[in-house]
This record gives C-alpha cells, structure tokens and sequence, in this order.
C-alpha cells in the first residue's frame, strides 16, 4: 500500500512539474491581445482578445473595454466596441471600403461561355499567382460609399490595380484628406510582369469632385506606404528608394505645401510604424534596435534648416509591436517579448516608463516556470560584434549539459528581436530542454545600414559564417552538450539549414528547414516576387557574365553541396506557398531519401508560408519535437 501511496505521489508530483513549464498544448491556450483603438472621447480603451479552438481548428474571438488608465476591464459587444471610424470622411456622409472587382478575363468559362466547368487559368505575363492565391482576373478596389444612398464609387475602375496592396494589405493603404475633398491610397500601378518585378509603389490622391487622380510620390521608385495626416493637416508616410529591395532603409517623409522633407534620411535605421503627435511637430515610430523593437522620436522643424532630431524613447529586453493612439502625455502600445505574448501597456512620454493596461495572460505565465533570455555578444570571424540571444531552459542548472539549437531567421532581413510566435516559439522549444541560440547575423536591422544591407547577393557568405562563430562560440560553455547540436529554421531559415547540412563540417546531429529555399535557380523560377531575388541573387541565372547571380545560383545554391549531406534531416513544406514553391521541400526530401539519409517530411497541403490553422500548427509541433526526441 506504501508503494501504491509513493508512486500515485510521485506521479501527481511529475504531472505537475510536466505543467509547470510550456508544453505545445498549453501554447495553444495563449490568448491573442489585439487593441482596436479609442474611443472618440480619448477615456476608453478597446482590445479584442481572440482564443484558438482547438476542436473546431478555428478561432474565437471576444471584445473588451477598459479606461485608458487601467484598471478594471468589461465584455462589449462588437457593436459596442466603437472607435472613431478613420474611414469614414469628416462631413460623415461617405465611407471608405474595399472589395474585389473582376476586371481581366483569365479563366476558362469567363473566356469561354460555352464552358462554365472548365477550371483551367489562361495567362499571358506574370503576376499569374501571388502569396497563396493565383489570380482569377480580380483586383482589390477602393470605393466611396454613400452613405445615405448605399451608392458605391470605384475610384480606379477597371484598372488592374491592387489595392489595398496583396497580399497583406489593409485599410492603412487608403484615407481620407483632412477635409473629406481627397481620398489618398496606396497603389502599384504597374500590371502582369512589371508588377512582378518591382516594388513601385506610390501614393496617389484623388478627388471627389474633378474624379482626377494625382500621383503625389511618382519621383521615388521604391516602397511609398502607410500615408497619414497630422491633425493640423500634414501629410506624412513611409519611403523605401529602391525599387526591387523590399528590405531598403525605410523613412518617414513629410509633405507640406508641396515641399517634401525626409525627417530619417540621416538616422541609421529603419522605421516600422509611425504616428503624428498631438501637437503636430513630432512624430512617434517603432524600429528595431540591438535585438528589439523600441519607441522613437523625431521631430518635424518644418521649413527651417534644422535637421530633425531621432531620440529613441524606450529601452529594454522587449519589443513594442505598435503604437496604438497618443493620449494624455503617453502612448497606447503594444508589447511582447520570447516569454510573453503581446499585451497593451501605456508609455509615459514625461518618464518613458510603461504600464501594462491589460493582463489577459499574466494569470496562465504566473503559473509556468519560465526559460531565461541571455543577450551575449560574439566576435565574428571578420572581427565584427554579433548580438546573439541565447535562451535558457526553465530551472537551467549550469552543471548540466544540455542538447542545443541554433536558430536562423527568415527574412532574410527581418528583426531577430524579442518576437512572440505560435510556431517558432523560444519560450516552448527551451521548456523541452533546449538551449536556444539565436545569432542577430548580418542581414538584419536595427545594428544600422550597412549590416542590414550586408546580405544582399551573399547568401551563402557572411551570414552563413555568423551562424557557425554563434554556435561555435556558445558551445565552448560546459553546459552545451557538443555532440547533440541541431540546426532549425524557416524561408532564409530554411535555406540556411540546407546549406549548412552541406557545409557544416561535423557539427551538426539534426537538421529542421521549413519552407526553405533548396535549389536557388528552381526558386528564380517559380517564386512569384521576382523583385525579390532579382535583388537578393543579384539576376538571372542565365546572366553568364553577372558574377553576383551566377555566386547565388552556384556557389551560394544548398543544391551543390547535397552530395555532402551526411546528417538526419526534417523537411516541413506547405502547399500554397508560393513565396517558397513546393519543388523546394520535395526537392530536398527526395535528395535525402536518395542518398539514404534519414529523413521526414511534413507536408501541409492547405498551408501558404506560415502555418495557421491550429491544429496544423499543433500536428507542426509535435513532430518538430518527436524529431529532436529521434535524432538528438
């Protein structure tokens, strides 16, 4: 009866402990805090809190009210949670929308009347699919609606223009003119193969009246996104110059009795997402910076000489993902870090300190032990200064030796910074019992221009380098297990493992790439934003005479060095990804299967780049771990 008595203790013991530290299933309990904005009389606050359903692998979604100062918190309806409606015009007598409208015939049975079964497309220039849709001949359109009548206008009628911009685009690309006469939106007006090829887009303005449109930015061929106005009336938005690189410095450009000033071009960053102040003169904006996401500051002097003034307002061991409204002297944000998911907190402009408004999660994280996020600089080989993130198991005991992972980051230029994800979660991966080790390796922002820029035609350079001084230098700790290293990632992640399976001289016990680029010149053929990896590979792999392109398709391609894959390799692939096309996961599973080396694939026929559906995600996890558990 004793034995009965200590091994029922021991297992309710072990259970607890099991749940004491974040599992997969539990991640799936993590609420998702999304702030919806203001009310119209600045006092009240009012967030959607959406929970994943597991059983019926959708969403559920729940709105809240609280005062911009905290405090208690009430359920609202959807109806109830009114804010002031930015798409609506200032006379109130028109609202801003947008839905598709059929403008090229591209499918069969609109070609063909007399074959309304036919699923087949009929293109003639590119631009033929984008992110995980193929385009049947609709375009996203702005439109006025009256809102006494019900009367839609069409403001770019049977033009074949997107906007708001595919595929992520939203209301932020259209607004209304500070006095209801204009409607400002952003579009690439640019179709089929020219639209494939370039980042062109511009801001255009047109008005009611004349039903003329003018292009306001048609000097700047890169990115012009995200226009907003000033409550006095100025225009400001963000600027890229380049076009094709998607990943160029962005700024913020202000407009003002024709005269155009960019308020960034001297500061070494880029800015994410910005906001006007309430007095018109400065201008609040979130950019990354050494590993996070912090709040900044530049201020507009107008037409005098003086040069704006970038001050950055925040610091710390996180990121600030938006910046909701300007109230009473602080900043309504958003904030997360590896070990929590977003929340809103207030930022006080007086004493740049922040307090969190909601706790939707603060109960569940109180009960979880939570790993430990270290920032540890590393020298590179080329004697450069590396932030590294290096994430520690919960209850870490330094007299321990434990497996460890070296993660690389997509992008290629995306922040590595104190990010929350449902799938490349830190704070789960380090609560199996890994050591994370995360390299901020050149390519990235927020360490200034030149080292965001650096990975532009080196693909299989630098970066690569970065990633063997980051696990080579953390792995000189006792409490690194050297002979149970793995290497993880996804998009350049994923390609970064492919090249280092080939190149990896040993280290390596386990690889995981996930909607990689295997083969650079099948991608230069079938990926759908050309601008992309005629920028990043430098052209065309039939360029014979473009040193850059032929690195990138040769030197720079995993595909070369498959012949020296020796090591376990997972391969995760989505169906509609068609930023990353299926021949790319295929094309290495079957190299790996090939050649003998242990290999899985987990191919998710519904999913685009990402994956979204919550027990896709789930299934996504229990393999990613089942795989550590066979091979490391």
């Amino acid at each position: 009866m004793k034995k009965i008595t200590f091994l029922l203790a021991f297992l309710c013991a072990g259970f607890l402990f099991a749940q004491n530290t974040m599992t997969p299933e539990l991640l799936w309990q993590v609420k998702k805090v999304s702030p919806i904005g203001i009310s119209e009389n600045g006092e009240v606050l009012f967030y959607k809190v959406t929970t994943p359903n597991i059983p019926e692998n959708s969403f559920d979604s729940k709105y809240y009210a609280m005062r911009v100062s905290g405090g208690n918190f009430a359920e609202v309806t959807k109806e109830e949670a009114k804010v002031a409606d930015k798409n609506l015009s200032p006379d109130g007598n028109f609202l801003l929308i947008d839905k598709e409208v059929h403008v090229k015939d591209v499918m069969a049975k609109d070609i063909y009347s007399d074959l309304p079964k036919s699923d087949a497309y009929v293109y003639t220039s590119l631009d033929y699919r984008h992110w995980d849709k193929y385009n049947d001949g609709s375009y996203s359109h702005v439109f006025y609606k009256d809102v006494n009548t019900g009367a839609e206008t069409d403001i770019t009628p049977q033009q074949p223009y997107y906007t708001p911009q595919a595929p992520f685009g939203g209301d932020e690309d259209y607004i209304w003119g500070p006095k209801g006469e204009n409607i400002y939106y952003v579009s690439k007006k640019l179709a089929g193969t020219d639209y494939a090829v370039s980042t062109n887009t511009d801001i255009y303005k047109y008005n009611l009246a004349s039903k003329q449109t003018e292009n306001i930015t048609e000097e700047n061929k890169g990115y012009d996104t995200q226009p907003a106005f000033s409550e006095n009336g100025t225009l400001a938005w963000l600027q890229m110059k380049t076009d094709g690189y998607e990943a160029d410095k962005n700024d913020i450009v202000v407009l003002e009795n024709g005269v155009k000033q960019n308020l960034t071009a001297q500061w070494d960053g880029t800015v994410n997402g910005f906001t006007w102040a309430k007095n018109n003169k400065d201008i609040y904006f979130t950019a990354p910076v050494d590993g996070t996401k912090q709040i900044f500051k530049v201020d507009y002097p107008g037409k005098t000489r003086k040069m704006p003034l970038v001050e950055q307002l925040s610091k710390g061991q996180f990121d600030v993902t938006g910046i909701v409204a300007e109230i009473d002297g602080q900043l309504i944000v958003t904030r997360t870090d590896m070990n929590h998911a977003t929340e809103i907190f207030s930022f006080n402009l007086k004493s740049n300190t922040f307090k969190q408004l909601t706790q939707v999660n603060t109960e569940f994280y109180g009960k979880l032990t939570l790993p430990t996020v270290e920032k540890r600089m590393v020298t590179t080989k080329d004697g450069k200064q590396m932030l590294v993130w290096v994430i520690l198991p919960p209850n870490f005991d330094k007299n321990k030796k434990y497996p460890t992972l070296l993660y690389a980051q997509g992008g290629p230029q995306s922040a590595l910074s104190q990010f929350y994800s449902t799938r490349w979660n830190f704070q789960l991966m380090a609560s199996q019992g890994y050591i994370i080790v995360a390299p901020n390796r050149r390519g990235m922002p927020g360490h200034g221009v030149e080292w965001n820029e650096a990975i532009s035609g080196d693909w299989g350079g630098g970066a690569m380098q970065d990633y063997l001084d980051a696990i080579d230098d953390v792995a000189k700790e006792p409490y690194v297990d050297k002979d149970r290293l793995g290497a993880i990632g996804a998009s350049f992640g994923g390609y970064s493992v492919f090249w280092l399976a080939g190149n990896h001289e040993g280290r390596f016990k386990t690889f995981i790439a996930h909607d990689g680029v295997f083969d650079t010149r099948a991608m230069y053929g079938t990926t759908e934003e050309l601008f992309f990896v005629n920028y990043d590979m430098g052209g065309a792999y039939w360029e014979k005479d473009n040193a850059i392109a032929q690195k990138a398709f040769n030197e720079f391609n995993p595909i070369t060095y498959v012949d020296k894959w020796d090591t376990p390799i997972m391969i995760i692939q989505g169906g509609k990804d068609y930023r990353v096309p299926i021949e790319q996961g295929l094309g290495a599973f079957q190299a790996a299967q090939l050649q003998g080396i242990k290999s899985k694939l987990l191919y998710l026929p519904e999913e685009n780049h990402w994956v979204l559906q919550p027990q896709n995600a789930l299934v996504w996890q229990r393999e990613f771990f089942n795989w550590l558990k066979e091979t490391l």
